[in-house]
């Protein structure tokens, strides 16, 4: 799977009273970048075709530095690694286009079949689409 890097403008409403971005809103733009990353790099109608759909089972994020309305974000989006049934991103969140990183994050998903309400393996057709 490739790399993507999507851009955001941080606006009012992304920062809490403390005037940067609320660690719940990171979740928000992370999750932005996740679908960017997946519409870009996934046969995504083949993948939904199927049935299939991401569901998130764990979140690690470490904040690093405060973002603030006005900064424009990059948020890095990457394949880190994959077992039988789960798999890996790592996001990293820089500002303003710098090496400054303002928070990152491995988000690790499985892959539910919609009609059985089970989990798929990652082999096949399946392991295909998401490692092109």
């Amino acid at each position: 799977m490739k790399e993507s890097i999507t851009e955001i403008k941080v606006r009012g409403y992304h920062a809490d009273m403390y005037g940067h971005v609320n660690n719940a809103r990171y979740l928000e733009l992370l999750e932005e970048a996740r679908w960017n990353h997946f519409e870009s790099s996934v046969d995504y109608e083949e993948f939904t075709k199927n049935g299939w759909a991401f569901i998130i089972v764990n979140i690690n994020i470490s904040y690093r530095k405060p973002a603030v309305p006005g900064d424009t974000i990059q948020i890095k989006t990457a394949y880190k690694t994959h077992g039988s049934r789960s798999m890996t991103l790592h996001q990293t969140v820089f500002v303003n286009g710098t090496d400054t990183i303002a928070a990152e994050a491995d988000i690790t998903f499985v892959v539910l079949d919609a009609k059985t309400q089970k989990v798929v393996g990652l082999e096949g057709r399946l392991l295909e689409i998401l490692t092109a």
